[in-house]
């Protein structure tokens, strides 16, 4: 199994290239060659088995060059009960008959992140001695939240490693920015941009393709890569969570095999909804792709009418994670469903970083029609959203868990599909404590953070998890801010001291 670049297809990589890269140099994301089959009995084969023995069995077809050993290395260290609160490494909630939650966030940093940046530091010292033995790995991250304090946490003081993360100055929860600020380890540097996430993600994007930055770190001996979902490594353990929660159905019995099943994801950046696309391309019965977006509804609109346009307002909302206008990662399903055309990717692409805008083709059009469902909605709904799950079923979802909710409602309203569905839970409710407790009929008005988290606790009788309330007495270490222009600076600047 070898990787290609979406802008130029006769570039072939090793998975532990791609991995090490990142990115390619022509500024293309690394896809498989071949999207590999799962049989019947291959995921029969799978219910039986725990996490770390499931993500084994779907590693082992993507990472071709890594040995049986290396990998079970991987999942054997990022998948443990030292690193999730849970045995089972992800849970399963049934909100009523036939709607699932699956939680992704029983991680050290209590967001779906953690599922994958747990294994990427494993995954990356094993393809960094494949194929760049002896250079040191300067990770770059732009982050609308959750990716940043995961990234950090995965790659603290691991060693060969350096990381610098890049978040929205006023576009993260204070939860979430108090997360990345009070970062322990003496690898990880954390900087605000005055802009949006688009703004630190082109940031980054353009640091990578930079050839005076990359020739000054060569002569260090350091090479660059990401914890982003652009990189292979990190958007590949996404897909074991949705072949993972089928098996555990089917073990379950809430399913027989063979049943499809719909999954709704709440995106900003298409990573976690490609995931279970490929999923469904490696067999698994799947009825519909439901996307779910906030208030930034860029790709509610494309999957509707096949136009990405970014010319848009850009809103500031309560879930900040899916504050994104620029989602790299649907370069990826085009190029599958182009049958891998890479020059018109590279004319799409071209015309979107030239002009913020481009349509697809009539046959792309379609093919995304019957893949996908697309919906939205304002912070309101999603408040009411929150609310209803919360005073109907006890249950107390976060800001983007209830951004894929209520349109999932819309979705069974518009449709009458009484397929069994699970809905992607990505984020603790404690990471957007002000909102969800706001959702709940709760008023912060001049209440601090933690106090608001204390009424959260008493009105819902949940409990905040140990490592956000830790946050409260860590101190801040990092107050930097910078202009977007002044990014590579920063990232030089941490490694010179370094």
């Amino acid at each position: 199994m070898n990787y290609k670049s979406t802008r130029d297809n006769s570039i072939s990589v090793t998975s532990a290239k791609a991995i090490a890269q990142g990115l390619s140099e022509e500024g293309g994301l690394f896809v498989p060659e071949n999207i590999p089959a799962l049989t019947k009995d291959d995921i029969l084969s799978l219910c039986d088995k725990t996490y770390p023995e499931r993500a084994f069995e779907i590693f082992r077809r993507f990472l071709t060059d890594f040995t049986d050993d290396e990998i079970r290395y991987c999942v054997n260290g990022a998948y443990s009960d030292k690193n999730f609160d849970s045995a089972d490494i992800s849970e399963i909630s049934h909100l009523y008959s036939g709607t699932y939650i699956l939680e992704l966030w029983h991680g050290p940093t209590c967001a779906f992140k953690d599922m994958a940046l747990q294994i990427l530091p494993y995954l990356l010292s094993v393809s960094a001695k494949k194929v760049i033995d002896g250079k040191d790995i300067a990770i770059l991250v732009a982050t609308s939240g959750d990716t940043g304090k995961a990234a950090l946490e995965g790659f603290k003081d691991v060693a060969g490693t350096s990381i610098t993360v890049f978040y929205p100055e006023d576009g993260v929860s204070d939860m979430q920015k108090r997360q990345m600020t009070t970062q322990e380890g003496g690898n990880v540097n954390v900087c605000a941009v005055k802009g949006n996430f688009d703004d630190c993600q082109n940031g980054v994007k353009a640091i990578f393709t930079n050839e005076v930055l990359k020739k000054e770190l060569d002569s260090m001996n350091i090479t660059f890569s990401s914890a982003n979902s652009i990189n292979w490594g990190r958007l590949s353990p996404q897909i074991v969570y949705y072949i993972s929660v089928y098996a555990s159905l089917v073990k379950s019995g809430d399913i027989e095999y063979g049943d499809k099943i719909n999954i709704v994801v709440p995106t900003g950046n298409f990573g976690n909804i490609l995931a279970a696309y490929y999923a469904k391309e490696m067999g698994l019965p799947v009825n519909k792709l439901i996307c779910a977006s906030n208030a930034n509804n860029v790709l509610t609109d494309f999957i509707n009418t096949g136009v990405y346009d970014r010319n848009r307002h850009f809103y500031t909302t309560i879930s900040p994670s899916m504050d994104i206008l620029i989602s790299s990662n649907l370069e990826r399903l085009l190029y599958h469903l182009t049958d891998g055309n890479d020059k018109q990717i590279a004319e799409w692409f071209g015309k979107l970083a030239k002009d913020g805008r481009y349509e697809v083709t009539d046959d792309v059009k379609a093919k995304i029609k019957d893949l996908f469902y697309a919906g939205c909605c304002d912070d309101n709904a999603t408040k009411d959203a929150i609310r209803q799950a919360f005073d109907e079923y006890s249950y107390l979802m976060d800001t983007h868990t209830g951004v894929a909710y209520k349109v999932y409602n819309d979705y069974k309203a518009a449709t009458g599909d009484e397929t069994k569905t699970v809905i992607a839970s990505t984020a603790n409710p404690y990471k957007f404590g002000k909102a969800v407790y706001e959702a709940v009929g709760g008023n912060t008005d001049g209440l601090d953070e933690f106090t608001i988290i204390e009424k959260l606790e008493e009105h819902t009788g949940t409990k905040m998890p140990a490592p956000l309330a830790a946050t409260k007495t860590k101190t801040v270490r990092f107050t930097g801010s910078v202009e977007k222009s002044g990014m590579s600076d920063v990232v030089l600047d941490f490694l010179r001291s370094r």
